[in-house]
């Protein structure tokens, strides 16, 4: 065996899990395998950078055990690395009063949660924090921020190496029957073909959204000081059109959400199309959810459409504040055969191996304190 525990994948979700697998075995060999040429490509270096802070996720599910105490753990890990980080805030808003219920619920999760500081606000008190926004009434979240996950990811690279951690990039293939006592595979969009290969349960099967953003001109980022989102739809396991604020100071409009043809950031193969295509389950969620993916793919043609969906909590926003080009991550979503789209964290278990299955946002976010949360399992497992 040339490794006690391999860990596939490299983005922050691996690297965190290798990190306290190795604090915790420190004279255990763990080695970190990535095919890209650096850490950090995928997922965590395409996203907005925020820091949640628990609101969404059903009580009791991995997500909303993870995502408070992940966030603070954050937090701490960023002002102890001097990490730049702000903690400023998110507005969930609803325009009319039939969001009113959706409002109640998020409230109700949130504090079910842990959630802190979280605060009721009319459509009044609203405008006085955010004098640009308009809606009937809001819920306000001084526990979400913001920060670069890539520069976390590389803060746990350095800690994880320093600590007698090997990490491997470039590796195109790996044995994991044969080059590694035990293995955790954190492999992002990629996550159903590893697992299988070791003889996982196919399902759910990863099928990838796009997700475009839209920057607004640097003149024109001053019309909000904090997050501005929309009441969700309990549907589905995305968030909506928002306004973001980053670390560097831009302004972000978006993300879309509709189905994209390849798993990662290049052009899609032959495998892509034809997992996703042949997978039952996702004409299942095409058929179940096809007025919003509708939406979605109008949002995605359209700058106007995406910019007007923002425009509607942002009446100041208009096109002429909107800078060229714009950016795109890729979500790694699992969905089910039975067209379900997998609302949270699933981490399975084949013979000597964890696999992480399907970890959409707030993984980052999550970060240690799903590293916690497989370190133990990997300790009930293997000793």
């Amino acid at each position: 065996m040339s490794a006690d525990i391999a860990v596939v994948g490299a983005g922050i979700v691996g690297l965190a899990c290798a990190r306290e697998l190795q604090r915790r075995r420190p004279s255990a060999r763990i080695v970190v395998v990535e095919r890209e040429d650096d850490i950090a490509r995928h997922q965590t270096g395409h996203n907005s950078g925020v820091i949640h802070a628990g609101i969404y996720y059903a009580p009791g599910s991995l997500k909303a055990q993870l995502c408070a105490t992940g966030a603070r753990a954050m937090y701490e890990f960023c002002d102890e690395h001097a990490i730049p980080v702000e903690r400023c805030g998110k507005l969930i808003v609803a325009l009319t009063d039939p969001e009113l219920a959706g409002l109640d619920e998020l409230e109700r999760r949130g504090l079910a949660n842990g959630v802190a500081g979280l605060e009721r606000l009319s459509g009044e008190a609203l405008r006085e924090r955010e004098p640009n926004v308009r809606g009937v009434a809001a819920l306000w979240s001084p526990a979400t921020g913001i920060v670069d996950f890539a520069r976390v990811a590389d803060a746990l690279r350095q800690e994880f190496v320093a600590a007698g951690g090997e990490l491997r990039l470039g590796v195109e293939a790996f044995d994991t029957a044969n080059e590694a006592r035990h293995v955790l595979t954190c492999a992002g969009a990629w996550a159903d073909r590893v697992a299988t290969r070791a003889g996982a349960n196919p399902d759910p099967r990863i099928i990838p959204f796009r997700g475009t953003y839209l920057r607004v001109k640097p003149e024109r980022a001053d019309l909000v000081r904090a997050l501005i989102y929309p009441v969700p739809d309990p549907a589905l396991p995305f968030l909506g059109v928002h306004l973001t604020r980053t670390i560097n100071g831009e302004l972000l409009i978006g993300p879309t959400a509709r189905l994209s043809a390849a798993r990662g950031y290049g052009r899609p193969t032959a495998k892509d199309l034809r997992e996703t295509v042949l997978w039952p389950g996702t004409w299942r969620v095409l058929r179940r959810h096809w007025r919003s993916s509708i939406r979605e793919v109008q949002m995605a043609a359209s700058r106007k459409t995406l910019v007007a969906a923002a425009a509607a909590y942002v009446p100041a926003l208009t096109a002429a504040a909107i800078a060229p080009g714009g950016w795109h991550g890729v979500r790694a979503q699992a969905v089910a055969r039975d067209g379900a789209l997998v609302d949270d964290f699933v981490i399975s278990e084949t013979n000597h191996a964890l696999h992480v299955r399907n970890a959409p946002s707030p993984a980052a976010t999550s970060a240690l304190a799903i590293a916690g949360h497989i370190a133990d399992r990997f300790d009930a497992a293997f000793g």
